[in-house]
């Protein structure tokens, strides 16, 4: 086996390193510029395995910060983990029906998928038809709350609307009477 030193060992203490002059190894303008820059000026050689990639060139979109996550949940899930809810007290019985809150579990909304075996009376902020139907189907009850973030809007609208302004923040014109114009 031949045993061999490495090339870069043999370049110590030489200020050039094997390229010569300094000014042929130096800076980005020996790669053709820095980043992108050269990759089909000439030719196109390169450009057209650059423009496969989409995601490489502009801006990939934004992230919204009013878009809300939905958390969803299944009734085939929910049936299958019911004994550790009630262990956790995240679910309780009362009168043979498990009440359970879908915000103490974590989630937003309820799915339809599977089949129950229990009566539930479940509190959610929506769900879909098919959970709302199989649940109703074994003898439970859904229960839909509003977010606490439309009630407390929905409240501002309102006091805003009984003090007599209007959508563009001026006082309506209802509440005076006509005045008379010679």
């Amino acid at each position: 086996m031949i045993i061999k030193r490495k090339k870069n060992i043999r370049q110590r203490g030489s200020k050039t390193h094997g390229y010569g002059s300094m000014k042929k190894n130096r800076g980005a303008g020996n790669r053709g510029g820095r980043g992108n820059a050269g990759s089909g000026k000439r030719a196109d050689q390169s450009k057209p395995t650059m423009l496969k990639n989409k995601r490489r060139f502009g801006k990939l979109g934004f992230k919204s910060k009013s878009r809300k996550i939905i958390i969803s949940i299944t009734l085939r899930h929910i049936e299958e983990k019911l004994a550790p809810l009630v262990s956790e007290g995240r679910a309780t019985l009362k009168d043979g029906v498990y009440h359970i809150n879908l915000k103490d579990i974590g989630c937003d909304k309820l799915l339809g998928k599977g089949k129950l075996l229990h009566k539930y009376r479940i509190e959610c902020e929506s769900a879909s038809k098919g959970a709302i139907e199989a649940v109703k189907a074994a003898a439970g009850e859904v229960v839909i709350k509003e977010p606490v973030e439309k009630k407390v809007a929905d409240e501002a609208i309102e006091k805003s609307q009984k003090k007599g302004k209007g959508s563009d923040g001026q006082k309506d014109g209802s509440d005076e009477e006509p005045s008379e114009e010679p």
